[in-house]
């Protein structure tokens, strides 16, 4: 019933700063302010000149039509004063008298028509060679009614309607046009779609961002803080015939400030810096990404020495051939060979640098990762205690916080944290104490912010049975005693049955941040995990399903042990991690190897089971006092866990607090099988 909560994988430590809109800042493109002054009202009043010209074009002229039986019956009561027709529409003016007969509706529907046109009162249709034709000329000519043929110029008003719609369509076009090329080099037209996306940094902008506001990435510094000093003063490494990295590859988990090191790039350069995603050269339309590489690139040139930076360049850069299902002519790839071709097409001394990030290294095409594309990879990794210290530092500038806050005990607090975690965990921290109306930051806010993040928020209204309440006691009470009793398992520091998030428990522990792990560390923390499941087992005769995340991660651990590793005797030296992602899709092992392995995991995870119910049956009397201590407080600390069990007879290496969440429900997190099959390390806390 165990589950590690998996962090925010984001590691970006910026300094929290105000930030101005920085009008030196140019999208080299041209689309970023397109159509910044344009008003959509224009669009409106296009639209209603097209149809009111259609309904100009197409107007009888505002008169009411009638039947020729109506016609007759007016002529014979002297309504008809005279009548002009082409032939074809017969328009009726009535004399003064018979006009004001007329409804006041029919009047006001017509006064603007009549204004506009001949002012008729009644009209009807009749064609040419119509059985009522000679009725009619005889009924007008009986009754003295001025009847006058005036043929309609067809020619001159289908030219006039074509002529009025083409000056509207060009109009229309114009605005269009307006809109999407708006702004920037390349011109105001459409051909501007394969132009470069890339945000342009000038010399002298005011980036906000140095490399004095980056901590806990010094080797990465290290390393970009060579190439800007190569591009500000080139002759102390030329003149020893050193040639310029032409590019370096920032590699790492997401927020391990990748990103953060280009903008300190960018700030310290004092040279054009070009900024863009992956993601800005994909287009629905063929060719583009091919183009906009092109155009960056020579743009770059024209403003060398300068540096491009392409942010998750995983978008573009993944290996070809690798999807059967599609292409070897896509889009991507095209984008791909032209961003090689550009690479490696410029000489040494072009002075352009390119720098990339991306947290999926092993999915990059083997052609622009080699040397002479990115000579430099840059690994940045999780910072450790003594970094996090560091971190902590650079965001705790800009917060009001108390004198007494330990920023060691933090840094040892956050095991696993990125920057942008830490970030986070002090940002909170402010947030809370807000709340409170406290005038400065403390450590206890600092607790609540940490807990909050990893594992989520408390929920004290959420509605929990006596009987559940008393199996997730014992079940928590089960984790501690264990860890508490083996050597490597992790110490424990504080457990709670207060639920947060979708977790029913918690329990925070003192892992110790190995570079490596044996296997008697690992089968520890495999029955510190199943001491929950046991509890229930001894204590109650049944199981539930709160152990479902604890049997997730001893399966991880088990298979790990067997198949990454080689840590198990049967199946032997054998490692079948496949850290290309080459086997994606099948098994590099055969059917009767693979009944192998899952027998040796079964024995595995039911070896740790069995030694959990041990230790437990031997020590129940405490289990069931520690589980009523925490029925009792909800919350139990170390000094209450050592008061009941003892002081522990392994010296424990205090480094960091964990925290681990029991959960009688499917985690919305789970964590990386890759991240799990670590070549180091696996993750056994």
């Amino acid at each position: 019933m165990k589950k590690q909560v998996k962090k925010s994988e984001s590691k970006e430590s910026p300094k929290k700063r105000k930030t101005t809109p920085k009008k030196s800042n140019e999208n080299v493109g041209g689309e970023e302010g397109a159509g910044k002054n344009f008003n959509f009202y224009w669009i409106y009043a296009v639209v209603g000149v097209v149809l009111l010209g259609m309904i100009l074009l197409n107007s009888d002229g505002g008169g009411k039509e009638i039947q020729f039986s109506d016609f007759k019956i007016h002529v014979e009561s002297g309504d008809v004063d005279h009548v002009i027709h082409d032939g074809r529409v017969y328009k009726v003016f009535l004399t003064e008298s018979a006009r004001g007969q007329l409804s006041n509706d029919d009047e006001e529907s017509n006064a603007v028509m009549k204004g506009l046109f001949s002012g008729h009162d009644l009209w009807f249709s009749m064609p040419p060679g119509d059985s009522y034709t000679e009725d009619y000329k005889a009924l007008t000519d009986s009754n003295n009614i001025d009847s006058k043929y005036e043929p309609v110029n067809e020619w001159g008003q289908q030219m006039f309607s074509w002529i009025f719609f083409l000056v509207i369509m060009i109009v229309v076009w114009m605005f269009i046009m307006k809109r999407i090329g708006g702004g920037g080099p390349g011109g105001n037209q459409i051909f501007n779609i394969g132009k470069s996306k890339a945000k342009l940094h000038q010399k002298g902008d005011k980036t906000q961002v140095t490399f004095d506001d980056v901590a806990g990435v010094d080797e990465a510094k290290e390393e970009l803080e060579e190439i800007v000093d190569f591009l500000m003063k080139p002759e102390k490494y030329t003149r020893l015939g050193a040639k310029i990295p032409k590019g370096a590859l920032l590699v790492g988990s997401p927020g391990t400030g990748k990103t953060l090191l280009a903008k300190a790039v960018a700030g310290e350069a004092q040279v054009p810096f070009f900024s863009l995603s992956g993601s800005d050269f994909v287009e629905m339309f063929v060719g583009v990404g091919a183009s906009r590489v092109r155009d960056l690139f020579k743009q770059a040139k024209e403003k060398a020495p300068s540096i491009i930076f392409i942010d998750e360049i995983d978008a573009i850069g993944r290996a070809r051939g690798k999807n059967a299902n599609f292409s070897s002519n896509d889009e991507r790839e095209n984008t791909l060979n032209q961003l090689l071709t550009e690479m490696d097409g410029f000489d040494s001394n072009s002075g352009v640098i390119i720098l990339a990030a991306t947290n999926r290294a092993d999915v990059l095409d083997n052609a622009l990762l080699r040397a002479g594309r990115f000579d430099r990879q840059i690994y940045v990794d999780m910072p450790d205690v003594n970094e996090r210290k560091a971190i902590f530092h650079v965001h705790l500038k800009p917060i009001q916080s108390d004198e007494t806050i330990d920023i060691d005990l933090l840094a040892k607090q956050t095991p696993g944290f990125s920057g942008a975690d830490i970030a986070n965990v002090c940002n909170e921290a402010a947030l809370f104490s807000a709340r409170k109306d406290k005038k400065k930051v403390g450590h206890t806010d600092f607790n609540e912010a940490i807990d909050r993040i990893v594992g989520g928020l408390e929920k004290r209204s959420r509605v929990i049975s006596p009987g559940e309440k008393k199996t997730i006691a014992f079940h928590e009470a089960g984790h501690a005693t264990v860890s508490w009793l083996l050597e490597y398992a992790s110490p424990l520091v504080k457990v709670s049955i207060i639920p947060r998030g979708k977790s029913l428990g918690a329990a925070w522990y003192l892992p110790h941040e190995r570079q490596i792990t044996t296997s008697e560390q690992i089968f520890d923390e495999m029955c510190a995990a199943l001491g929950g499941r046991a509890a229930e087992q001894i204590m109650f005769g049944k199981i539930s399903t709160g152990a479902l995340s604890d049997l997730e991660k001893v399966t991880k651990q088990a298979h790990a042990m067997v198949t990454v590793y080689g840590l198990n005797e049967k199946v032997g030296n054998i490692s079948y991690y496949d850290s290309g992602g080459e086997t994606s899709f099948t098994k590099p092992y055969s059917e009767s190897t693979a009944r192998i392995i899952d027998e040796e995991v079964s024995k595995i995870i039911e070896k740790a089971y069995v030694k959990a119910k041990d230790i437990l049956s031997a020590n129940k009397s405490k289990l069931v006092e520690v589980a009523e201590a925490l029925l009792k407080d909800e919350v139990i600390f170390k000094e209450d866990v050592e008061r009941i069990l003892g002081p522990r007879s392994f010296k424990d290496e205090e480094v960091g607090v964990k925290l681990i969440v029991e959960t009688d429900q499917v985690a919305n997190e789970v964590a990386d099988s890759k991240a799990d099959e670590s070549d180091n390390e696996p993750k056994s806390e």
